[in-house]
């Protein structure tokens, strides 16, 4: 049973704090933004989770071992944000360097990313729910076979609060991101750097563990 999670949820948290990283480079100096390079890095992540996600979403791997609700929190959610990442990379690749040389380029940007804001809102208020079947229904629990995560098995409610916080944490983010890309909404993009920038930590370490983790998992029950 493919288990890619792993590298989805790395993805997921580079991400995220890229993200956050670029947002403040373009509201402090968006005349020093290296925009090739920001492009590279969201067309790799945007590959990784548009290929996976899409696989997941389309094929449901995680259901041969009784996991069928993970290809939807996982694999719909990946696919999503994929896509949003390399629409980022196009544009910036196209059109990124014109966009900065404008006298409002902060401003422009920002109403560019208008429209697909109203996306971002729905897959926001996804999160959230998603987070909140976590929470209902328990889910996230590892098998105790899985080293580490595996030590919570016989209490499920700890890692459901704890993927389900993190889901919400980055729900809540997109929730105001249609907020923030509108002039003088300061309060707004702070929430979201936090946000974004605590859980894309929070998922990138998570994720990077559970290479090992996975891989516990998998030779605990060859046999």
């Amino acid at each position: 049973m493919p288990t890619y999670n792993t590298v989805m949820s790395v993805a997921v948290g580079a991400g995220l704090i890229l993200l956050v990283m670029l947002g403040r480079e373009l509201l402090r100096s968006p005349g020093n933004v290296v925009v090739e390079g920001w492009s590279l890095a969201f067309g790799v992540l945007g590959t990784i989770l548009t290929a996976t996600g899409l696989h997941m979403t389309l094929t449901w791997p995680l259901a041969a071992g009784g996991f069928p609700f993970d290809n939807i929190v996982f694999g719909e959610t990946s696919l999503a944000f994929g896509v949003l990442l390399l629409a980022a990379a196009f544009y910036l690749w196209t059109r990124g360097r014109a966009a900065l040389e404008r006298a409002d380029a902060t401003e422009h940007l920002q109403a560019v990313a208008r429209p697909v804001s109203v996306f971002v809102l729905g897959m926001g208020l996804g999160l959230v729910a998603i987070a909140v079947a976590g929470v209902t229904y328990q889910l996230f629990a590892a098998p105790p076979e899985e080293p580490i995560s595996g030590a919570f098995a016989a209490y499920p409610l700890v890692e459901a609060i704890f993927m389900s916080g993190l889901i919400a944490l980055v729900g809540l983010g997109a929730i105001l991101f249609p907020f923030a890309v509108r002039s003088g909404r300061r309060a707004a993009r702070t929430i979201i750097g936090w946000a974004w920038g605590l859980s894309g930590v929070a998922f990138l370490l998570f994720g990077a563990m559970n290479f090992f983790t996975h891989i516990g998992l998998i030779v605990n029950t060859m046999g």
